[in-house]
């Protein structure tokens, strides 16, 4: 995984966590694994219509990140991590 790949997981990761996302968001990642690379390949068939909402390199790193499965485990594992963290400082709070 390249360093510009691993920064926009953590990007992401972060983005979902501010959001509160993180439990849901891991929870669909695990249950649709197995068809990342089907989703990003539908992202990319997309891209002209999300590209009026998004910017078209992050269009392009979701799907890059969807299409590669170590970059989806990655990114669960951010995401894992994070909520771990949130727990924890809960907990101290």
């Amino acid at each position: 995984m390249t360093v510009k790949r691993s920064i926009f997981a953590e990007k992401v990761a972060n983005k979902i966590a501010r959001l509160g996302l993180t439990a849901p968001a891991i929870l669909l990642l695990e249950a649709h694994k197995p068809l990342s690379f089907i989703s990003s390949q539908l992202l990319l068939v997309a891209q002209p219509t999300l590209d009026l909402f998004l910017t078209k390199p992050s269009t392009r790193d979701l799907a890059d990140l969807l299409a590669d499965s170590a970059q989806v485990e990655q990114l669960i594992v951010n995401l894992e991590s994070k909520m771990a963290q949130e727990t924890a400082s809960r907990e101290i709070g």
